[in-house]
Parts: C-alpha cells; structure tokens; sequence
C-alpha cells in the first residue's frame, strides 16, 4: 500500500510536469454538469438507510443501488427515533440556513446543528448503549485520537511491474474525479482553475500521504460541497480544514461516538440537493440536443456503473464529439464582384473568368484529411472544366498543420503543376512557411507564388489577386489588371 500510494502520487506529479493537465479542460460543460448531479443522487441514496434507521445491507463492493435494494427489502423496522431526529435535523438545518443568509451570519449552521442534534440525542439516552445493548439510535462511532506517524517499510521492487498499471489507473481517475469537482465548483465562484496546479497539489499529497500510511486519495464530493456552501471562498478555507479535522482528532476524537448517523445523513442530504444545478441542467436542455444527451448519458452511467466509470464515459464521450467538430473543414468560394469587391460567392453570381478564388478555415489536421481531399478534388476538377489557368488558395485561417495534410496539399500542388495550373498560396501562416521550408517544398514550389501574413491582414488576399490578373493578361486570357486602389476585401 506504501508503494501503490508512492506510485499515483509520482504519476500524478510528472502529470503536473509535462502539463498533461490542460487536457482535462476539453471535458465538456455537460459531462461534469452530469457526473455532479449523479455523485450528488448517490450521495444521498447511500444516506437513506441512515436517515431511517435501517442497517446497511449488502457490501461495498456491490452497487448502491442494489445496497439500498437489500436494505429496503430486508425485515428490519424502520427506527421511529431515528426518523425523529431526522426530522429535526432537516427542521434545524432549514432554519439555520435561513437565519445565516437573513441576518448575514457566519456560515456555522451545519455544525450548529450537528452539535445541537448530538446534544439532543444524549440527554434523550437514545445515542447511549445501556446494560451492553447498542443504542437506540447508531452513532458515528469512537473515532481514534492521535495522528500517524512516519513510517517507511520494505518494499520490493518487483512489485512495482505489478503494481504499475493499477497505479496509473488511480491517478488517473483520482485526477480526473476532483478535477470534475473543481470545475463544478469553480463555475459557480467564478474563479480561474489551474488544472496543473491541482494535479500537482493531488499528486504531492499521495506522495507525502504513503509515508504516513495513508491510502491514494483524491478530491472529496461532500467535503468539498460542504466546505464551499458553509463560505469557503479561497484555498485558506482548506488549511483551516485541516487544521480544524486536526483539532477534531486530537481533542474531540471520542466525542464522535455521540453524533447520531441520522443528523449526518441529512446535511449530506442537503449538501447533495445543492449540488444539483437545476438552472444550469435546464439551460443544457433547452440549449442543445446533443449537450443534453451527453449530461443523460453522463447521469445514467454513473447511476448504473459507478462514478468511476462514468469519468471514463464522460471522457470518451468528450473526445468523441471533440474530434469530429475539430475536422470540420469549412470550404467557402471567393468572388471579386463589378465592384471590385471581394467577398463570398451567391448563388446568382457569374462564373469568373480565368481563375478561381477559395478560402479555407479549420485545423490542419488528419481529422481533417477527408474534406481536405474533397475540397481539392473538386477544386482540380473544376479547374480543368472550365480551363481556369490560375487557383488561389486562401490559407489563412488554417491552424496547427500536420504531416497528412500537408502532404494531400503537396499532392494538390504537384498535379496542378503537371496540368499547367498555377496555384497561388494567399495569406500562407508562419507554421505553415516553416513546414514548407523542413519538406523543401520551396525548391521547387516558385517563391513568388506564396503569398505571406505581413502587417496589413488582408494584403496578402489581394497581392495574390493582383498576380492572377497579371499571369491572366500575360497569358491573354483577360485584359489590363485592374488598378490596385478600386480592390477591396470584404470576407
């Protein structure tokens, strides 16, 4: 257990280190928004045996769900003093939260009432075990005073191979898991999160953790929900958590066994209401088909598998939609119009005369091969039909080109080149140059037909447009160039 901890704690740091932690930020709004609102109904499924009274059947390796099956079915009463003091902790609980807000009160009602509902059952003798019988109503239990101590045993470093990919599944799903929670909550603070910053925090803990014999962790749902809602605005609040659950096991450890489970099932009953964001659900709802979809798929899978799982889903689900949006290659055709405008073709515009203009906007990347490949073919097609001597490429807008594309461009420029087509390249990126340059498409590619980014965003468009009218009037396929002054850009 001291290595496995070690393990996720030194992953989860080179998680840090390579910064791999910006990639959780393309997990969709809607699955956190789903994986919240499930971990915040199993949260409060698994406090309703408690809230009645009931002992908890079945073990934890099985489902919630099933749990809750097994206890509702079984032949045990449900406890009319546990079901008393769960009505008055939701009483209380409801009240407090009133006042806080009303009267601006520090945010102490929860523990306010924890404290008030201990006290409660303690002079009603129902938290009490009499004669060597257990208590009317179950309790939190005898927690241990005193804290670990450093401790480093021997380990093997065979277990490592064994160990490794459990380890990595741990931190990666540890991260994954608080990450959601801290996006959730950071949504509704309106505070910047640094996903890097919380992979290395998450990390350094489990590393420090195994040497006091502590189990891998991660983010806490209720800890921190309830940490946020009693006004915990700032990383201090969880210093003085620590330092508080510090106090708590040194002094207040046997205190413990006199909190009645009840009175916690409801503040966790109320911490997982508000975990809920009706409003942000309804807006997923109405505002997209497919966002609405994903945050369903997101809740039902975490419902039927397991909030671990549902991360996993969640993340696939992510990609999957990321990808295909990202390889969208949007193709629009240029005209420069009688008024010596240049802009996007209609449908009532002429065909025009000599060469043909075509923007192209999207990652350059291989999710983006196949319309990369349609564009050009039907560029080179209509091309050849209708005896176009020049094609302009605006290139602009294009990001991130990799070696499939670039490579489909190469092909595109060799076989125009073979049919007698001149291509010019219009508004050609840095990356894109650069590329050029390592391929050594510019020893044979002629340099005036690249056309680059310079001060003026658009003069690279229009030089391009100027240089097929003169290759065109060269070539005595139209007249004279227009004057340069009467071209304008209007894309």
């Amino acid at each position: 257990m001291f290595l496995l901890g070690a393990m996720v704690g030194a992953i989860q740091i080179l998680i840090a280190v390579a910064r791999l932690g910006d990639l959780t930020r393309y997990i969709s709004e809607p699955v956190v928004l789903g994986f919240m609102s499930a971990a915040a109904l199993l949260l409060a499924i698994g406090q309703l045996n408690n809230g009645l009274g009931l002992h908890d059947h079945g073990t934890g390796a099985q489902h919630v769900l099933y749990r809750l099956w097994l206890t509702l079915s079984s032949d045990e009463p449900i406890n009319p003093k546990a079901v008393m003091l769960t009505v008055i902790t939701l009483a209380l609980a409801l009240l407090g939260r009133r006042l806080v807000h009303r009267y601006r009160l520090p945010h102490v009602d929860m523990l306010a009432v924890l404290v008030a509902v201990a006290v409660l059952g303690y002079l009603a003798g129902w938290t009490i075990p009499v004669g060597g019988a257990k208590a009317a109503v179950a309790t939190a239990g005898a927690a241990p005073s005193g804290l670990p101590t450093a401790h480093i045993p021997t380990v093997q470093l065979g277990w490592a191979v064994r160990l490794a990919p459990d380890a990595v599944a741990i931190a990666f799903l540890g991260l994954l898991e608080a990450l959601a929670i801290a996006k959730s909550l950071a949504h509704q603070t309106r505070q910047p999160l640094n996903f890097n910053r919380q992979c290395l925090a998450e990390g350094l803990a489990n590393l420090s953790g195994a040497f006091f014999r502590c189990l891998p962790g991660s983010g806490s749902l209720s800890r921190s929900a309830i940490n946020f809602q009693a006004g915990g605005a700032t990383r201090f609040s969880g210093i003085v958590t620590a330092a508080t659950v510090t106090l708590a096991v040194l002094v207040l450890a046997p205190l413990a066994r006199f909190v009645p489970k009840p009175a916690f099932a409801v503040l966790l009953w109320l911490t997982a209401t508000r975990l809920i964001d009706a409003k942000r659900v309804r807006y997923v709802f109405r505002a997209s088909r497919q966002d609405a979809c994903v945050l369903a798929i997101t809740v039902v899978s975490a419902l039927a598998l397991g909030l671990d799982s549902a991360i996993l889903v969640g993340v696939g689900l992510s990609i999957l939609l990321f990808v295909p949006r990202a390889a969208r290659l949007k193709v629009a055709e240029l005209v420069v119009d009688a008024d010596e405008v240049v802009r996007e073709r209609r449908s009532d515009d002429r065909s025009p005369r000599g060469f043909i203009l075509y923007d192209l906007e999207g990652e350059f990347f291989f999710g983006a091969a196949t319309e990369l490949d349609r564009c050009l073919r039907t560029i080179s097609t209509r091309a050849l039909r209708e005896a176009c001597d020049v094609v302009i490429l605006r290139l602009k807008r294009v990001r991130n080109p990799d070696v499939v594309c670039l490579e489909r461009l190469e092909h595109f420029l060799r076989n125009c080149a073979h049919d007698g087509t001149v291509v010019l390249l219009a508004g050609v990126r840095s990356d894109l140059l650069s590329a050029f340059g390592r391929l050594h498409l510019v020893d044979w590619f002629p340099q005036e037909r690249l056309f680059t980014q310079s001060v003026d965003e658009d003069s690279a468009t229009l030089a391009a447009i100027r240089a097929a009218r003169c290759q065109l009037a060269h070539d005595g396929v139209q007249g004279p160039p227009q004057k340069t002054a009467t071209l304008y850009y209007s894309v």
